[in-house]
């Protein structure tokens, strides 16, 4: 067996897991700010945080690894614009997704804590999902730009 399209194919995994993973939890995430059932929102929150630490945290780790495995065996010129460009992205996405995690874990707190005295979100529940949602878009857009820069590998 090929060793490198062995780390090729996982780090296409990971991409993919990180890509398929964020854009899903983000969805759900967003749908359960709509409605009004709490215990539709913390399943969703609660299921979020555990994917993000299931999957995109492993995947998150694996990708710079595999990355720069694959540039060394392949010879590219690691400083070179398209690859320097999906480092530095790849940081942006990172500084967006660690107080994402943190979020979704303070939001999760809120709504375990209205379901138990039965009341009102607290309006820093609204404010923090907002920042939430804010965040994810660099991410999103990063994750879509890496991708591209991947595959097309302009010289």
């Amino acid at each position: 067996m090929n060793t490198y399209l062995i780390i090729k194919t996982l780090h296409i995994f990971g991409a993919t897991i990180l890509f398929g993973t964020g854009i899903g939890i983000a969805f759900f995430m967003f749908r359960s700010y709509f409605t009004n059932d709490m215990n539709e929102k913390f399943y969703a929150v609660r299921n979020t945080v555990l994917a993000d630490y299931l999957f995109t945290f492993p995947a998150a780790l694996i990708q710079p690894i595999s990355g720069a495995w694959l540039v060394w065996k392949s010879g590219f010129d690691g400083t070179s614009l398209w690859l320097t460009t999906t480092y530095v992205i790849y940081f942006v996405i990172g500084l967006c997704w660690l107080p994402v995690v943190w979020i979704q874990i303070q939001l999760k707190k809120m709504l375990q804590q209205s379901i138990q005295n039965k009341g009102e979100l607290p309006d820093r529940y609204h404010k923090l999902f907002r920042i939430w949602f804010l965040l994810g878009w660099p991410a999103f857009i990063g994750l879509v730009v890496i991708l591209f820069l991947m595959v097309v590998k302009p010289v």
